[in-house]
């Protein structure tokens, strides 16, 4: 699975004169990710959107070993024209699965597209709510621990538990036949409020099989 770094995060609130002291608050956006109802109905639908491309690029793998397997056992019958064409058609195959499995796993590929998809709604969710309750308890800077930077540490400035709990009031009120969830499990975390995570679990590319 791969982890992705949660870059620290600072986010002014408000504006102070030269003599004011700022109020800083801490936010953990890993925690309010994961604990998030919303992160888990995302997850299920991003889930089930690859778990259907890896089933089409498993199909094409597969009718690719059998016609490998296919010219293995009739090999010595063949003559060298339907060599020539089995061979000709196995490459042709092979490019196409290659093709599929870079255009699902590349840099911009479609898996890549589906996670934003599903995450930057999420993410931009928790930084109108992060600076929601910022703003209601009178805090002019968060700051993201999740990324290991924090700042400072006193109890009383982490406001991650009151951003998850508004969160989910939100859901639960936008979606009020939905049973309580438990926190999602393999879903990313964000790198930050306010840009898109990616998600963790990310499949490998199916291996192609060597040449006749």
């Amino acid at each position: 699975m791969r982890s992705f770094l949660l870059a620290a995060l600072l986010l002014p609130l408000a504006s102070f004169g030269a003599d004011a002291i700022p109020r800083i608050a801490v936010v953990d956006s890993k925690a309010i990710f994961d604990g998030f109802k919303g992160t888990k109905e995302s997850q299920d639908k991003y889930d089930k959107q690859v778990a259907a491309w890896e089933q089409e690029l498993a199909d094409k793998q597969k009718e690719l070993a059998n016609l490998k397997e296919k010219f293995e056992k009739q090999s010595l019958m063949l003559s060298e024209e339907k060599k020539k064409s089995l061979q000709a058609e196995f490459m042709t195959k092979q490019a196409d699965l290659q093709k599929m499995a870079q255009s699902l796993y590349g840099k911009d590929g479609r898996v890549v597209r589906e996670n934003e998809k599903f995450t930057a709604p999420i993410v931009q969710k928790i930084r109108s709510v992060v600076q929601t309750v910022a703003k209601a308890e009178g805090y002019d800077y968060v700051f993201d621990k999740s990324s290991g930077a924090v700042f400072m540490s006193r109890d009383d400035a982490d406001i991650t538990n009151k951003v998850l709990d508004r969160l989910n009031a939100e859901y639960n009120s936008l979606n009020p036949s939905t049973p309580a969830a438990t926190p999602a499990t393999g879903a990313a975390a964000p790198a930050a409020p306010g840009a898109a995570p990616a998600p963790t679990g990310f499949p490998a590319a199916a291996p192609v099989p060597s040449k006749p």
